[in-house]
């Protein structure tokens, strides 16, 4: 179960990394609907979701119930990985840590060996569990044309994470005072005297990283003969990034404490990306598209966690290249996606490269049917903490007068996820 101060961690690392209420996470932003198709777009983003996934396709052939306008107003989306309750093992650790602390040890030195005992499995469990929250939140405007098509777009992402560290000198700490005896003097004394609050060194680390953009996407479609259109687009946008590193012992560890300006760098900057989508076919029934996201690199160094750990992790915004190849009707989509590059982890989690494949059943636009698969190709057993390897996702999409509600729903041996899009198409 996901402890109460994930949640906070979230909100509060959202909130603070992303002005105007944006939240933020390194990963690339998606529309529900990508979400629900395995994270695909490149080859079949909807005008609304076309800034974020390839702006090329404002310009590509869709439905006449939506080759007009488009918006997202918003687009949320959320996962969560815990699978040891690492936040709250910080909460039963702080608590055997008072107990001991409170505890008359004069007169009760067995029951306080016994908590030593314990917290010192409890330590031994937490060594380099890890929690981890993605979340993500997305606006968009869209004017799709085949001659010059446009749209204005803010979208952020982030990513935190919380790892126990298990300080090996607090072993000989807890182990010397379950061994002692109650029955000698200086060994009762020395059990009184104890004080865990100061003298463990095990630790509690917050990790986290934000990108939050804002730009305008434009696109245009150059017709090729023989039936076929090539598709450009271009979205200059206006990039800010945060990370935090926050470190404390367990017994002080307090999540709220994390956004201190102590804690936090940030960096901004401005960044492009294009795309490329060529439809062909008798009647444009196939499509493929490429996608290059922030063709200008970008890195920023996060603070060092206090005396305790001198490191610094580094959020690297490379190029990234995805391509994709999808096949349509009135009634369905099938989609393939492959990421060209990996992109390297922040923090605790695998480097990822998705290799991704989607599909869409419509129901005479009142309703879609939505499924996907996808592979992470970077991930390995050797991952700093949680591993990502394959997940599955569906979701739901309803339409009435215009307005449509998207729903979509992630699952993995690590993770699980939803996320939620309002937004109307004419």
């Amino acid at each position: 179960m996901i402890g109460h101060r994930l949640t906070k961690l979230a909100i509060a690392t959202g909130l603070a990394a992303c002005s105007g209420a944006t939240l933020a996470n390194p990963q690339s932003p998606m529309s529900t609907r990508s979400f629900a198709m395995a994270g695909t777009g490149v080859a079949i983003a909807q005008p609304s979701a076309a800034p974020g996934a390839n702006p090329a396709m404002l310009a590509a052939d869709h439905h006449d119930w939506a080759d007009d306008f488009g918006l997202m107003l918003p687009s949320v989306n959320a996962r969560i990985a815990d699978e040891e309750e690492t936040v709250d093992q910080v909460d039963d650790i702080q608590d055997v840590i008072d107990r001991f602390q409170q505890l008359d040890r004069s007169t009760r030195p067995e029951e306080a060996q016994a908590l030593a005992a314990e917290l010192l499995e409890r330590l031994d469990r937490f060594d380099r569990d890890t929690a981890r929250v993605n979340a993500g939140l997305g606006l968009a405007l869209a004017v799709p044309s085949r001659s010059l098509a446009f749209g204005v777009f803010t979208n952020g992402n982030l990513v935190a994470t919380v790892r126990g560290e298990f300080d090996e000198d607090d072993r000989a700490t807890l182990e010397t005072l379950v061994a002692l005896d109650p029955n000698n003097p200086a060994d009762l004394l020395q059990l009184q005297n104890a004080d865990l609050e100061d003298d463990l060194q095990s630790r509690g680390r917050v990790l986290a990283a934000a990108v939050f953009e804002a730009g305008i996407s434009v696109a245009h479609a150059l017709d090729l003969g023989n039936g076929n259109r090539l598709q450009i687009g271009i979205s200059p946008k206006y990039v800010e990034l945060t990370t935090y590193q926050y470190t404390e012992t367990v017994s002080g560890f307090e999540d709220e404490d994390f956004d201190s300006d102590d804690y936090q760098t940030d960096k901004s900057g401005f960044n492009l990306d294009i795309g490329a989508a060529y439809a062909f076919g008798d009647s444009h029934q196939w499509n493929l598209g490429l996608m290059v996201k922030n063709l200008i690199p970008m890195e920023l160094d996060s603070a060092r966690s206090k005396p305790l750990l001198e490191d610094t992790h580094t959020l690297e915004l490379k190029p990234m290249v995805t391509a994709g190849i999808a096949h349509r009707s009135e009634y369905h989509v099938v989609t393939a996606e492959l990421d060209l590059t990996r992109k390297d982890a922040f923090g605790y989690e695998d480097d990822t490269q998705w290799l991704a494949l989607g599909a869409e059943f419509d129901a005479w636009r009142y309703a879609q049917l939505r499924l996907g698969v996808r592979h992470n190709l970077a991930g390995n057993d050797d991952n700093d903490g949680i591993a990502e390897d394959t997940q599955f996702t569906a979701g739901l999409g309803l339409n009435l007068l215009g307005v449509h509600l998207d729903l979509g729903a992630l699952y993995s041996d690590a993770d699980i996820g939803a996320a939620l899009e309002l937004g109307t198409a004419f």
